[in-house]
């Protein structure tokens, strides 16, 4: 029998996720959104995220921590992953992240497409990463929570569903703050 006090391989990697630049550090990968809606989610962010700690775009990531020295493997199964058509994404309302705001996102196609790529890097998957993906953007975070509680409410207020187009798969070197692009995957369908 297991002894429960070893790690399962597949939830957590030894390994600081906060390293320097190397083929070690982690890879993130997101859903690159179509460049209006990706203007418009990078105007809320400047606006209403600590400017001190703004190191990047508005971002949909899809998986936080996939190991750097699987880069090939991961890009090779984006590439694969974004051979369909584009397909457009519900912004269905807004959450309130306790100390920040985030706009929820949702499709039947990106549910199919997270869990596709999800049984295909199983074997590296952290705890993180295991969870049911919860698609949102997140325009602040790092604040007071009664701020996060004001904005949320005054964007609500002023809310109507809406769709934007999602337009490829992003590849991410964390490097423990900004991130390193290192390759983009349009949907080519």
């Amino acid at each position: 029998m297991k002894d429960p006090r070893t790690p399962d391989p597949r939830s957590a990697r030894a390994g600081p996720l906060h390293e320097g630049r190397s083929s070690t550090s982690p890879l993130v990968v997101t859903l690159l959104l179509g460049a209006e809606a990706q203007a418009r989610f990078d105007r809320l962010r400047a606006e209403h995220f600590p400017a001190d700690r703004n190191h990047l775009a508005a971002h949909v990531t899809l998986f936080h921590a996939l190991p750097g020295e699987e880069q090939a493997a991961v890009g090779a199964a984006l590439g694969a992953a974004a051979a369909r058509p584009p397909f457009d994404v519900a912004v269905t309302g807004l959450q309130l992240l306790g100390r920040g705001v985030a706009f929820r996102l949702a499709a039947p196609e990106l549910s199919a497409l997270h869990a596709r790529l999800a049984a295909e890097f199983d074997p590296w998957l952290t705890r993180q990463d295991r969870q049911r993906l919860s698609a949102h953007v997140t325009v602040q975070n790092k604040v007071a929570p009664e701020r996060a509680r004001a904005l949320r409410d005054r964007l609500e207020a002023g809310f109507v569903p809406h769709a934007v187009p999602a337009r490829g798969l992003g590849l991410w070197r964390y490097l423990g703050g900004p991130w390193e692009p290192l390759a983009e995957h349009p949907f080519t369908g």
